[in-house]
């Protein structure tokens, strides 16, 4: 008798031993009580893994707001807002950051990547580009700046083969005189619907120049030939605009003897 009652209290201890870990694990598992905010899609979130206030697109790494592909960045339209130049890898080919927030280049943004050979930051909101942001590229060809809010341009590449600035608030006293002339590889340049008084110095090597929609009153018989021979023929430049400007192609019979075709565009 005493050994029966021996294994039945036995028997009950074990059963409340497994009924208490039982009730425990049933306990952890619940949710902790208190205000629990649902998303609007039903799924509720971690909120370790959400921050109370959305990461500023400059603090995320760039891979990880952009896109990285084959020595190509893709930054376009990026969300939360892109405001600065993102920091790029290293061996970086290409930079596409347009249609984003970025208002000014500073002259440590490119200093890691020597080898970029083409930047596009249209549609920006850039005002100022620091003296030097450019130096240290010494591959880049191609630079697009189109649809800012530039006043002047900084110290340019001497390899650029392209540069357009289309649609800024470009001043002559701005750009300097020579800022162009010493670019012996520039083809193509773009300075379209600028506040631009005077045409600067264009290099040999220009097929394309764009300077419509200007503030341009007047030229002269050096702007595009050299007048004291009529000999010189311009054979490069094959393309000229200046529509849009304040001057009259009539007053100026001599300014274009030296080119292949008269310039493009409706004039008055």
């Amino acid at each position: 008798m005493q050994l029966r009652n021996s294994i039945f209290a036995s028997v009950v201890l074990l059963w409340t031993l497994v009924s208490a870990a039982k009730d425990g694990y049933e306990e952890a598992r619940k949710p902790a009580m208190g205000i629990v905010n649902i998303p609007a899609n039903g799924f509720q979130q971690d909120p370790e893994a959400v921050p109370a206030v959305a990461q500023k697109a400059n603090d995320l790494p760039t891979c990880l707001m952009c896109v990285c592909l084959s020595g190509s960045v893709y930054c376009e339209e990026v969300s939360p807002d892109m405001t600065a130049v993102p920091s790029l890898p290293k061996e970086t080919l290409h930079l596409y950051a347009r249609f984003n927030k970025i208002s000014r280049i500073r002259n440590t943004d490119f200093a890691d990547t020597a080898t970029l050979r083409r930047i596009d930051l249209t549609g920006n909101l850039i005002t100022e580009i620091e003296d030097g942001a450019f130096s240290k590229l010494p591959l880049l060809e191609e630079l697009t700046l189109a649809d800012n809010m530039l006043t002047r341009l900084p110290v340019l590449p001497v390899k650029l083969e392209s540069f357009n600035a289309n649609y800024n608030r470009l001043k002559s006293q701005g750009v300097k005189a020579t800022a162009f002339k010493k670019l012996t590889r520039l083809a193509y340049l773009y300075l379209g619907n600028n506040e631009l008084t005077e045409v600067p110095q264009l290099p040999e090597s220009l097929h394309v120049v764009h300077l419509h929609n200007n503030k341009i009153s007047t030229i002269t018989d050096e702007t595009f030939c050299k007048g004291n021979t009529s000999h010189y023929i311009r054979l490069n430049l094959d393309q000229v605009r200046l529509d849009g400007n304040p001057m009259e192609l009539s007053q100026h019979p001599n300014s274009f003897i030296c080119l292949k075709s008269l310039p493009i565009g409706w004039y008055n």
